[in-house]
């Protein structure tokens, strides 16, 4: 079926990647994307769709109603049922213990703010993308299910629990065609390099020391981008309405190992590994059970960590420039240079 549909962060790392595969799996659908640029967006990401009628971008906030209504505007241009797939947050735990109220203000006002206005529009469809940090914390078995109870141990995942609640709170009083999703974590092609293993794949690449936090037993479910935008066009497309959907790789792997293979990839010695004082409130384990979408949708990671992970780490290599502009700041000026005079 013909859909359009409302990306928020379309522009960052995981929403340009589902915006890239939505247009090459769905040619038919058109696509409108409300990014606010912020550190983490980057419209590099999609000049392969510079000029496609199907797909509008829309710089905006999801902060400010009036931005959040222009996107709207957009997307009605194009007729029929408007869906909507949330991405757009402050996503950064480190930066989270820093200052948690931008992650209060986009994470849970935005939330509130796109919620009014996917409810006054009357949108057919609305996926939250959310994490399996607000389940907080596992010890060294079990499993986060759709069950678990929400137990967020940091600024950021806290305010991405509190923005889950607001979608449960409007599914539950307003009838409202919600799901929500919750992943592991994410990897491959766009990630922005404050992230664990982009991080290690350009310091590595430079000679330059690899910071570790604690001892590096951290562990988590590693997910390769690809799979999870597969799994949320599955729930947008499939997902009962009002459900919850855990989203994992069956990848789970120390931060440690995670930092070894990356040298060990790029044929650098493991001297370059510096151990750095942990991080305050550093959750010891996730986990997930995705046996949910697997059995409702039929969703499965396509992608091994043994596959993915020279995937991504050949994607770097080979889009060296691109990662050197991310990390100066020059990638900015192709906003600038593409839409200023428009």
């Amino acid at each position: 079926m013909k859909r359009t549909v409302l990306v928020t962060g379309g522009a960052g790392f995981i929403g340009s990647n589902f915006v890239l595969m939505l247009a090459a799996q769905r040619p038919d659908w058109n696509i409108v994307n409300l990014d606010a640029l912020t550190y983490a967006g980057n419209l590099e990401n999609l000049k392969s769709l510079e000029g496609r009628p199907s797909h509008v971008f829309v710089h905006g906030d999801i902060t400010r109603p009036e931005d959040v209504n222009r996107a709207f505007d957009a997307a009605k241009r194009f007729g029929g049922p408007v869906s909507v797939v949330h991405f757009a947050a402050e996503s950064h735990v480190d930066r989270s213990i820093l200052s948690g109220l931008p992650f209060v203000q986009t994470n849970v006002v935005g939330t509130q703010i796109l919620l009014d206005a996917s409810r006054a529009v009357g949108v057919e469809r609305f996926v939250h993308v959310s994490t399996d940090e607000v389940y907080g914390s596992l010890g060294a078995t079990g499993f986060f299910t759709e069950d678990t109870p929400i137990q967020s141990n940091s600024p950021y995942s806290s305010s991405k629990a509190a923005s889950d609640l607001l979608v449960r709170a409007a599914i539950h009083t307003h009838h409202f065609p919600a799901c929500i999703t919750r992943c592991s974590n994410n990897y491959g092609p766009y990630q922005f390099p404050e992230k664990l293993i982009p991080l290690m794949i350009a310091n590595a690449s430079e000679d330059k020391s690899l910071p570790v936090y604690g001892d590096g037993m951290n562990v988590r479910d590693w997910l390769y981008v690809v799979d999870h935008c597969e799994a949320i066009l599955a729930v947008l497309e499939k997902g009962r309405l009002g459900e919850v959907y855990n989203i994992g790789g069956h990848n789970e792997h120390p931060n440690i190992f995670i930092v070894k293979r990356i040298l060990a990839g790029l044929g650098k010695p493991e001297s370059l590994i510096h151990y750095v004082k942990d991080r305050p409130g550093h959750d010891r384990r996730y986990a997930i059970d995705a046996g949910k979408i697997e059995r409702e949708l039929g969703w499965r990671p396509r992608y091994s960590f043994e596959q993915a992970l020279p995937l991504t780490i050949r994607w770097y290599q080979e889009n060296s420039d691109w990662l050197a502009r991310v990390r100066n700041g020059a990638y900015r000026a192709y906003y600038a240079s593409q839409y200023a005079a428009r």
